[in-house]
């Protein structure tokens, strides 16, 4: 089966935030996801999952182990697994990108309060 925002399963998340489920194995998670404006993920980490961020409109703002980046549409980011981080759209634009994540973050996400 062919997948798209059109037919995917949909969440929200965050403050309005979307994702679509393009594929959740348990190996292998897709997802495409919509940030508006001024929002921002909370803090956390992956015990197992590696993930890599790829920009396809906007800027995204990744904070990483306390250390900040700026990422472009059609650039990417990786973040290994126990790094803690989370993605912000700081623009005054909406940010939309794919979160690869292998294995699947299912059952392995650890918020951390700040």
């Amino acid at each position: 089966m062919i997948y798209s925002k059109d037919n995917s399963a949909h969440y929200i998340w965050g403050k309005g935030c979307d994702s679509w489920i393009l594929n959740d194995s348990r190996h292998l998670s897709v997802k495409q996801e919509k940030m508006p404006a001024g929002t921002v993920e909370k803090l956390h980490f992956h015990e197992v999952a590696e993930q890599v961020f790829y920009i396809l409109k906007g800027e995204a703002v990744f904070d990483i182990n306390d250390k900040k980046f700026s990422v472009q549409a059609g650039e990417s980011i990786a973040v290994k697994p126990k790094s803690k981080h989370f993605i912000s759209n700081e623009s005054k634009d909406e940010l939309e990108f794919l979160v690869i994540s292998s294995p699947s973050t299912y059952n392995d996400r650890i918020e951390i309060e700040k």
